[in-house]
């Protein structure tokens, strides 16, 4: 058994706080990634005159063009879509060296975690953040492959699914962003509440708080029918990814919600 890639610890991606929950396995972080439906993107916009950092919300995927059958434990690129006249890609075109620093964040939600007093709520989530300079995808082979391979993150199998591939135009207003990740860390929060015992020790407070977790998850509806589209019947491939993703949703946050308290309190 091979042993499990990691993003080197340096200064910008060690976690301090709560150290426990923190991860540096790649698997784990590209598996967040992967799973979060939207990612938040912050880059600088390069104005001397505007010192606010720009981050925006974007749909993207971790892979590989080079190794398409590369797995979620192995180094892999981040390929972000967007419009060809978007800020950041604007930022990108016009960068030195078409190499923009990025830095990628994602979170999931899975449980309010009620304690005995308000400074020791929290919750159990599972976060990760990327650094990496980003590039414009020119190779028209890459950004087709691109294009299919973030449509198909958001629902499997839609690519062929759907008309396509896309017409001149398409392919003209959508640009593909390619970031190469330097290193990244994740955190990640199990468990019940995690109680002081000064308050444990109260028999006022046990005997009157309710304590305990709820669990959140993501999942998906029963898809409704619109648009010119004529087909009645939902395919098979919408069934499969409905079903999916709720139930591996739901299995996630309440086994979360059942995992061994966390040692201390808060995030």
């Amino acid at each position: 058994m091979g042993r499990n890639l990691v993003y080197p610890k340096v200064d910008k991606n060690t976690v301090h706080r709560k150290s426990d929950r923190a991860s540096y396995d790649l698997q784990t972080i590209h598996s967040i990634i992967n799973s979060t439906p939207v990612l938040h993107v912050s880059f600088n916009s390069g104005d001397p005159e505007d010192p606010f950092p720009t981050i925006l919300p974007m749909i993207g995927t971790m892979a590989s063009f080079e190794y398409p059958s590369a797995d979620l434990n192995e180094p892999l690129d981040c390929y972000l879509h967007g419009y060809v006249s978007s800020g950041i890609m604007k930022r990108a075109r016009s960068t030195s060296g078409n190499a923009l620093p990025i830095t990628i964040a994602a979170t999931r939600v899975d449980g309010i975690v009620l304690s005995l007093t308000p400074n020791s709520h929290s919750y159990n989530y599972r976060s990760a953040v990327l650094f990496g300079y980003g590039s414009l995808v020119e190779d028209s082979e890459e950004k087709m492959w691109a294009m299919q391979t973030v449509t198909n993150s958001v629902v499997p199998s839609r690519w062929d699914n759907a008309r396509s591939p896309p017409d001149g135009s398409e392919m003209a207003s959508t640009t593909i962003l390619k970031v190469k990740i330097v290193n990244g860390s994740g955190k990640i929060r199990t468990g019940g509440p995690g109680d002081e015992k000064k308050d444990m020790e109260r028999e006022d407070v046990v005997g009157r708080v309710w304590t305990g977790v709820l669990p959140i998850w993501e999942t998906v509806g029963e898809p409704v029918r619109g648009g010119a589209g004529l087909v009645d019947q939902v395919p098979e491939h919408i069934r499969i990814f409905q079903n999916n993703m709720s139930e591996t949703n739901e299995d996630y946050a309440k086994t979360a919600a059942k995992a061994k308290s966390p040692a201390g309190k808060g995030y």
